[in-house]
């Protein structure tokens, strides 16, 4: 697994903006799941709960789904925006961060025999000021995600970089 490279920008408009990519040299098909899947998330990840409030079409993760993350009873509410399987997921959060217009979006690209994850989000601060540190903030627990969820899939596949 490579590094991650993270980059965050800030639009004359005050939309703020965070990417993250790295790499597991599991492939797609094992790598997807655990992040598209909700109910995945807290074998791989530092959650204690990961489940799903409302079901999507399809059926239970697609677009439409509500899925609740939280460590010690803190955490977020998203909503699937868009459902590819196991190309791309679009979520927004509903709930749980002093946020507004929250949207990220996580592709999956085969690289080799591996994945390439990019994970982008974009969101409007609600705390006069706040953006630097919510961007520090988001970036950083997004950066966790990535990075357990690719070293979780290499240890499941069986490979390692």
């Amino acid at each position: 697994m490579s590094g991650p490279a993270t980059r965050s920008t800030i639009a004359p408009t005050g939309r703020w903006s965070f990417d993250v990519r790295t790499r597991s040299a599991a492939p797609v098909d094992v790598v997807w799941p655990l992040i598209g899947e909700a109910r995945r998330w807290k074998e791989w990840s530092f959650l204690d709960r990961s489940d799903l409030v409302q079901t999507g079409e399809p059926a239970p993760d697609g677009v439409g789904a509500v899925r609740r993350f939280t460590r010690f009873g803190i955490g977020s509410r998203e909503e699937v925006v868009l459902w590819d399987p196991p190309h791309h997921l679009g979520y927004v959060i509903v709930k749980g961060f002093p946020v507004r217009h929250y949207r990220a979006d996580v592709t999956f690209t085969p690289d080799g025999s591996g994945t390439m994850i990019d994970w982008s989000a974009t969101f409007d601060t609600v705390i006069p000021w706040s953006g630097p540190a919510m961007v520090t903030l988001l970036r950083t627990t997004i950066h966790r995600f990535a990075i357990g969820a690719a070293r979780y899939a290499e240890r499941i596949h069986g490979g390692s970089a």
